[in-house]
C-alpha cells in the first residue's frame, strides 16, 4: 500500500465527537464509502492482502465488515461468508459467545459455509478491543478451516485489540491499513 492510499483513506474518515455517547470520538467511514476512488482503493488494497495471504474465503463481520468484505471477495474472486449476530441466520449454525465490556454477545456462521481446506481472511472496518475478531477466529477453526489472517481498515491501538488477538491469531497476520 502506498502512502498516498493510506492518506486518501484517512482523509475520507470523518470524526464525530460525542457519538454514540459523550467523550467518544466516533470514526465514521460513510464519507469513504461515498467516494468511489477511496472505496475502490480500499477494496483493491484488501483484495491484494487476501491474495497475498492465500485466502480462499473471506469472512465479513456484521455489520460494517459486510460492506467492506463483499466487494473484496468479488475483486479477489473468492467466496464471501457473513458472520452475523446470533439468531440472524437460518439453518444450521455454529455460534461463539464472547465477552463485552459489560456482558456477553454471540456471533454465528452457517456451519456448511466453511470447511477443511479453506483459508479464511477476516475483514472488518475497525479493530477495537478485539472481542468480535477473536470469536470469529474460534468459529473459523471450529468449522475446520484455517485462518489466513485478519484485515481491518482501522486499528484503534489505544484499546489493545492487537494484544488480545495475539494468541488467537496463532501466527496468522493482522493487517491494519490505518492505526490510530
Amino acid at each position: 500500500m502506498t502512502v498516498t492510499t493510506q492518506e486518501l483513506l484517512l482523509s475520507r474518515i470523518r470524526d464525530v465527537p460525542d457519538y454514540p455517547k459523550p467523550g467518544v470520538l466516533f470514526k465514521d467511514i460513510t464519507p469513504l464509502l461515498a467516494d468511489p476512488a477511496a472505496f475502490t482503493a480500499l477494496t483493491e488494497t484488501l483484495a491484494e492482502l487476501c491474495v497475498r495471504h492465500g485466502a480462499t474465503k473471506i469472512v465479513g463481520l456484521e455489520a460494517r465488515g459486510f460492506i467492506l468484505a463483499a466487494p473484496v471477495a468479488v475483486r479477489a474472486g473468492i467466496g464471501f461468508i457473513p458472520v452475523r449476530k446470533a439468531g440472524k441466520l437460518p439453518g444450521a449454525t455454529l455460534s461463539q459467545a464472547y465477552e463485552l465490556e459489560y456482558g456477553t454477545a454471540e456471533i454465528e456462521v452457517h456451519a456448511e459455509d466453511l470447511a477443511a481446506g479453506d483459508r479464511v481472511m477476516v475483514i472488518d472496518d475497525v479493530l477495537a478491543t478485539g472481542g468480535t475478531a477473536e470469536a470469529s477466529l474460534e468459529l473459523i477453526r471450529r468449522a475446520g478451516a484455517e485462518v489466513a489472517g485478519v484485515a481491518v481498515l482501522m486499528e484503534l491501538g489505544f484499546l489493545a485489540g492487537r494484544q488480545r488477538l495475539e494468541a488467537a491469531l496463532r501466527g496468522a497476520p493482522l493487517e491494519a491499513l490505518i492505526t490510530l
